[in-house]
């Protein structure tokens, strides 16, 4: 299963995925992400822009087909000589021949107008059954159409490059739950120590709290007490990650290197927890799956990523799962950073 359809199967398990009117609704949120993210890159290609959205559309009607109701085949009526003698096993004397052939020819009438009449309701049910996929693919084609044309005319795709604006694109806003099929795994890091005296970029911290996606009942909220100012981040019983999005200037200070992410982190008071971190870094890749013990006292949590050879065409996102158990535990974010190695 890709992500964009676990996105949206997940979406199906908070409402009745039986009902036509949520299905289109949770449809049309998945076009309007997929739309803020390419608004967010104006340096995609169209190419690149046509095939998400033909990647979606493709999902969403492998989806929706699930949900066709099937039309019961009609069988055809029986004939009528089923039911009736054969004359042809009635041996007529030989003075009564043109008797039995009047019935014979009236017959053979009847029977076969009944029969093309059976065909007639069994062709009339195929198409019936045929109806709702044309029309919902019709729909989906056109409004992705629709959708296309102005994100184009919106992200001034048609200007010349002079007019285009060349400041830094915001990241892009991700559609995609966690991206990763649980296996086996070792047993979560502990944190680790920092080295203060590396140049180090910063990805996020409190005051970018608007960056900040929570999708569904995730919740991520500003707080402050006696260790500072920190975003409390609560994943929930659904295991959703909250994502933290990089600008594709930072990236770009990153390509072609081997950087090192420093989550600065805690666990909420007296709850112990195991913090599991993915990343989606568009064209340069991803960090792999990372767990974490999360105790009380802040801790720098590290990890490692190789970007040589490679180079960005938008920004990225990390997804922080706050509890790997599943069970509501809170982790307090309180900053996010990268270095380059030396």
């Amino acid at each position: 299963m890709d992500a964009i359809e676990k996105a949206i199967r997940n979406a199906f398990e908070k409402g009745n995925a039986e009902d036509r009117d949520f299905r289109e609704k949770v449809y049309r949120s998945a076009f309007a992400a997929l739309d803020r993210a390419l608004k967010a890159s104006p340096t995609l290609t169209v190419e690149a822009a046509i095939n998400r959205r033909k990647a979606l559309q493709a999902t969403i009607t492998q989806i929706e087909s699930e949900f066709v109701p099937v039309v019961p085949a009609v069988e055809p009526i029986a004939s009528r000589s089923q039911s009736e003698p054969r004359l042809d096993d009635i041996r007529p004397q030989r003075d009564e021949g043109p008797v039995l052939d009047a019935p014979r020819k009236a017959a053979r009438p009847a029977s076969a107008a009944v029969a093309v009449e059976g065909e007639r309701i069994e062709t009339r049910a195929r198409r019936k059954r045929r109806i709702f996929p044309r029309l919902f693919i019709g729909a989906t084609l056109l409004a992705a159409i629709v959708i296309g044309g102005w994100w184009a005319f919106q992200t001034g795709l048609l200007k010349t490059p002079a007019e285009r604006d060349t400041s830094i694109p915001n990241p892009p806003q991700s559609v995609q739950d966690e991206d990763y099929i649980p296996e086996n795994e070792a047993a979560p890091i502990a944190p680790g120590q920092a080295d203060p005296d590396r140049d180090w970029i910063n990805v996020f911290s409190t005051a970018d709290a608007a960056m900040v996606s929570s999708p569904g009942e995730t919740t991520a909220e500003v707080m402050q007490d006696e260790s500072g100012s920190f975003l409390r981040i609560r994943s929930g019983k659904s295991g959703s990650a909250i994502l933290f999005d990089i600008g594709q200037g930072v990236l770009e200070q990153l390509a072609g290197k081997t950087a090192t992410f420093d989550i600065v982190a805690r666990a909420e008071e007296g709850k112990e927890t195991e913090m599991s971190v993915d990343c989606n870094f568009g064209e340069l890749g991803d960090c792999g799956r990372k767990r974490y013990a999360v105790g009380y006292e802040k801790g720098d949590y590290l990890f490692e990523v190789d970007f040589s050879g490679k180079q960005p065409g938008a920004g990225g996102t990390i997804a922080i799962n706050s509890d790997f158990a599943n069970e509501g535990k809170a982790v307090d974010i309180y900053e996010i950073k990268v270095s380059v190695s030396q």
